[in-house]
């Protein structure tokens, strides 16, 4: 009877064991799992993020490329008195023509306003034969070059609460359009021709505007929560702890005006379009 009971004990003593491992062995395939999970869940968000600022700046640099342009059979009436480009620090820009104003608006990004005349050449037809603005509306008469005024800023989606970067063009002026979701930041600084610094919009003032030759353009996307104070660098240049958990990604780009009425100088010779840095 000793011996039976000796026996029941060892073989209780060894379930125990292998539960204990079995559990072991359970905790460390889940632990795994979660790490695999979060890090594949990051690595998307990351990429969602660079894809969002690429495009964001692609678009921006598309249209900043085209700034001042007007067929050469064509005197651009109506666009080439006025400066290819204008820009708000911290605001949006208002009114029309020659009469643009800055709109300060609280926690707003920097906002550009674009200038040139479009043709079949330059830009894409519609159906029906017009010129196209930023979103792919048509502006002017069919088959006629017209001038097109395309305005870009950052600000929240009403609906879906999120910030994205939204376009105005001149096929419907005073609706905005987003184009990119996830935008929280854009910041532009332009560089004048016999400087050798980018400044922010508020340095320039009246016909400062004709002398720009080149447009740094910087965008900060916006990932997921994850739950934790996340460290970046915003388009400032300063080192910033999100409070709310967001990772974010910063890119940048110099595109120069390629239509500028004048011949760039000696400065502004090694103004280049570059590609987008991560910061």
């Amino acid at each position: 009877m000793n011996a039976d009971r000796r026996m029941r004990a060892h073989t209780l003593l060894e379930v125990l064991i292998a539960m204990t491992v079995g559990l072991l062995v359970l905790a460390a395939a889940g632990a795994l799992y979660h790490a695999q999970r979060v890090a594949q869940q990051r690595a998307d968000d990351g990429f969602r993020m660079r894809d969002a600022a690429g495009t964001a700046l692609m678009l921006i640099g598309q249209q900043i490329q085209m700034a001042g342009f007007r067929p050469l059979d064509r005197d651009g009436e109506g666009v080439s008195s006025l400066p290819p480009v204008f820009g708000c620090s911290m605001a949006r820009v208002r009114g029309e023509g020659a009469q643009l104003r800055c709109e300060p608006v609280r926690g707003a990004s920097d906002a550009l306003l674009i200038r040139y005349v479009g043709d079949a050449v330059s830009t894409w037809s519609t159906v029906g034969g017009q010129v196209s603005d930023c979103l792919g509306q048509g502006v002017g008469v069919s088959g006629e070059p017209t001038p097109v005024e395309n305005r870009f800023d950052v600000h929240t989606s009403p609906s879906t609460g999120e910030p994205e970067l939204y376009c105005e063009g001149s096929g419907r002026p005073g609706t905005p359009q987003p184009v990119v979701s996830g935008i929280d930041q854009l910041r532009v600084r332009y560089l004048r021709r016999g400087s050798t610094q980018f400044v922010d919009a508020d340095a320039l003032r009246g016909d400062d505007w004709r002398d720009v030759l080149a447009v740094h353009v910087c965008v900060r996307a916006r990932g997921e929560p994850t739950g934790e104070p996340i460290r970046h660098v915003d388009c400032d240049g300063r080192t910033i702890v999100a409070q709310d958990g967001r990772v974010r990604l910063t890119l940048d780009r110099i595109v120069a005006l390629r239509n500028a009425a004048r011949t760039f100088d000696d400065t502004s010779r090694n103004v280049t379009d570059e590609p987008e840095v991560p910061r």
